[in-house]
């Protein structure tokens, strides 16, 4: 709870990835990766309760080997492919309600992304009361910048390749980009239900470093993100 608000946690983790099969619950620095971001949430200050949604009975007992409640199977229609993360979510906040328990505000947190740390879910949140927000989201800095990219025409062409503003001009002189990583996103549960977006009116953004933003998709994604946590890099996985 945090200034009186009572905040969700989910982690969503359905069973069918096709980019990686088994991502969720395949080890990652000694334990399943989903179990880096139940540590981060249950470490952190201010979330009420942190859940794990799935439709797979073994995801759903390796979230509560490592503290998370899983007190529902997430319907086969929000376990496929094409089913809205939005939908989930609200379908996490429908369950708890019906048992007379309503949420404030409302955190998702993807499995994907174990680089984040439990200081980030907790500064994400005092970001959204000192700035007033309507939702946060977080960012990193672009790894190439924008302006140097374009589609090619059919032979290759690179004909108006980079973008006016950019020609002749190094790095250091471009605006600064970001893109969202998918690490942390916030909003009111009520929010939520109306808009089904968090990037809306007064979404602020939460910065964090590229180090900590790998959001793992493909066996590439899983080897680099265990590189940047390997040797010098190591980073410790709160225990709970």
């Amino acid at each position: 709870m945090y200034k009186s608000k009572r905040i969700l946690a989910v982690i969503p983790a359905r069973s069918g990835s096709k980019g990686l099969p088994g991502k969720n619950i395949r080890p990652f620095a000694g334990i399943p990766l989903i179990a880096w971001t139940i540590r981060q949430a249950l470490a952190s200050k201010y979330l009420d309760k942190v859940v794990v949604s799935t439709d797979d009975l073994k995801i759903s007992k390796i979230a509560r080997k490592y503290g998370a409640e899983t007190p529902f199977l997430r319907p086969k229609k929000l376990a496929i492919s094409s089913a809205k993360t939005v939908e989930v979510l609200i379908h996490a906040l429908d369950f708890f309600e019906r048992k007379g328990r309503k949420f404030d505000l409302i955190m998702l947190l993807q499995p994907t992304s174990p680089l984040r740390k439990t200081e980030d879910i907790d500064e994400a949140i005092k970001l959204f009361f000192r700035k007033n927000a309507r939702a946060i989201v977080s960012v990193c800095p672009v790894d190439h910048h924008p302006l140097w990219c374009n589609i090619l025409d059919k032979n290759g062409g690179m004909k108006n390749f980079a973008k006016q503003e950019a020609v002749n001009r190094n790095r250091q002189e471009l605006p600064e980009y970001y893109r969202v990583n998918g690490a942390i996103y916030f909003t009111f549960a009520s929010l939520l239900r109306k808009e089904k977006n968090f990037i809306t009116e007064r979404a602020y953004a939460y910065k964090m470093p590229r180090e900590r933003s790998v959001d793992i998709d493909t066996e590439f994604d899983f080897d680099f993100a265990q590189f940047l946590n390997s040797g010098e890099n190591t980073q410790k996985c709160p225990r709970t």
